[in-house]
């Protein structure tokens, strides 16, 4: 239950990952594991993530995460690891 993925994309920049990473220390979210790619000038990052030493909830942290996207141009979706597996099981 404290496990999240969150994915990023869009036109690729300079500050994507640190805007990121800066909004996880602050909300305490450790990042468990990271891998991005670039495919010609587009930008996707998916982050698999640990909430469970966070004093903010999963809806706090996403709506952070999100308006961080927003502002950097970028759309970031945030959904609970268990949610995720389940819909990539057939």
């Amino acid at each position: 239950m404290s496990q999240i993925i969150i994915t990023v994309q869009g036109v690729d920049k300079t500050g994507i990952v640190a805007a990121v990473a800066a909004v996880l220390a602050e909300y305490k979210v450790n990042i468990e594991d990271i891998k991005q790619t670039l495919m010609q000038g587009h930008f996707v990052m998916f982050m698999l993530c640990d909430i469970s030493k966070s004093d903010n909830s999963f809806k706090e942290i996403k709506d952070a995460l999100v308006s961080t996207g927003e502002k950097l141009g970028m759309e970031i979706w945030v959904q609970r690891k268990e949610i995720f597996d389940n819909m990539h099981n057939v």
